[in-house]
């Protein structure tokens, strides 16, 4: 019987040949997946650089222990040989390749061995970004080419010539492992198609959409509504004339530790949610007079956070936050009105990565004297100050809701 390779080398060799047809098999759908395949595209690097980390060990393996005398000459021989040297390129280049196109995108996304340990990206120009990814492309397609060489060579020599070559690769003359070592290649295989997402669902109807959006910014209602009524109107305004005047100047609040200010978007039928730890609110508003209102809220969003290392490390980029030209976010609003029982309503001036726009939010108070529990909510189109406007935000909704509570107690 032929001389077997070490213990080190088979293990190496199986477990690389399953890596690689998961990796085979995830990387046929990542490029039609979106925003979708983001948490899959972390694990197809993470297993990418465990591919590569292996072969060198492999490579270390062979120099200690030297691969047994090769069985055939001639040019089937040297057919061989070539295959086998290939197979170490694709093994070497294909992770390279897939490293150098994270770390040449224009979308720097941050690269976390399995969310772990933190990898650089590799110290390449922006231009070799195209090469990079035609070249991983490529190495993709020979790879598949060589490993079904490298197979059908194997057969050639197990079944037609029978001179039991593929016992050198097994631990041991075992038919159950030599059925069961090759099996976990379509093992990685049916696992990596598995773990796929399933189809995007169908994005709801128009009318639908309009009457989620209804309660958070509905002027248009209540302006039919108040043409519709004019006695109502009348007799409000008259009302209104004589109120009764503010004893005083409207009291200042003070926020209190412990409160929120949070966001979630929809994202290809699921919904990401995040918050920002940290942030400072200056309130002053009689609430029987919410006209006395004046609302300065700054948020440091930097500290934006959705719970997920590979996300939170793209949040402050340009596009997203862009936290490093424009640190905070602010709200202000001079005045409110009254939209229900303990109920609020204010118009203001939202500022994000430069740009101001127009926002309402919406907010109920409740307690009483000077102890309120304050909670609300917006909802920002995200594209006019430019959030998410890069590849990886395609799936996004147009439309963030942010919701924020927090206790607040008269200074």
């Amino acid at each position: 019987m032929p001389q077997r390779y070490s213990l080190a080398a088979i293990i190496l060799h199986w477990a690389i040949a399953a890596l690689l047809a998961f990796q085979i098999a995830v990387g046929w759908a990542l490029g039609s997946l979106g925003a979708r395949g983001f948490a899959l595209f972390q694990l197809h690097k993470s297993i990418g650089i465990t591919v590569l980390l292996l072969t060198l060990l492999r490579i270390g393996v062979r120099w200690w222990k030297p691969r047994p005398a090769k069985l055939e000459g001639g040019w089937q021989g040297a057919l061989a040989s070539g295959v086998h040297v290939g197979l170490y390129a694709f093994m070497l280049g294909a992770p390279l390749t897939g490293w150098a196109l994270v770390s040449t995108a224009k979308v720097k996304v941050p690269t976390l061995f399995f969310g772990v340990i933190p990898l650089p990206h590799l110290p390449l120009p922006m231009a070799s970004h195209g090469l990079a990814e035609g070249g991983h492309s490529l190495l993709a397609w020979i790879g598949i080419a060589l490993v079904a060489l490298h197979v059908a060579g194997a057969l050639r020599h197990h079944v037609l010539m029978r001179d039991g070559l593929i016992w050198r690769m097994v631990p041991g003359r075992s038919t159950a492992l030599l059925i069961g070592l090759p099996a976990l290649i379509l093992v990685g295989f049916l696992l990596g198609r598995a773990i796929l997402p399933g189809a995007a669902p169908v994005a709801p109807d128009a009318p639908a959409a309009n009457a989620v959006e209804a309660p958070v910014e509905d002027n248009a209602v209540e302006a039919a509504s108040n043409a519709s009524d004019n006695g109502a109107a009348s007799a409000a305004n008259e009302t209104a004339a004589v109120a009764e005047a503010p004893a005083g100047p409207p009291p200042a609040w003070a926020v209190q530790p412990g409160g929120k200010i949070g966001f979630s978007v929809g994202n290809s039928g699921e919904t990401i949610s995040g918050s920002f730890s940290k942030w400072t609110a200056k309130i002053v508003m009689d609430p029987d007079h919410p006209e006395s209102a004046d609302i300065k809220v700054t948020i440091d969003m930097a500290s934006a956070s959705v719970g997920d290392a590979y996300k939170d490390g793209m949040l402050p980029g340009d596009e997203f936050f862009g936290s490093a030209a424009h640190p905070t976010a602010t709200f202000v609003a001079k005045g409110a009105e009254k939209s229900g029982a303990n109920a609020y309503r204010a118009h203001g001036t939202l500022t994000l990565k430069g740009v101001a726009k127009p926002q309402a939010i919406r907010f109920t108070l409740s307690g009483s004297g000077k102890n309120r529990k304050v909670s609300g909510s917006a909802s920002v189109a995200r594209l006019p100050f430019g959030v998410g406007n890069g590849d990886s935000s395609t799936g996004l909704d147009p439309k963030v809701t942010v919701t924020f509570n927090f206790d607040a107690k008269t200074q």
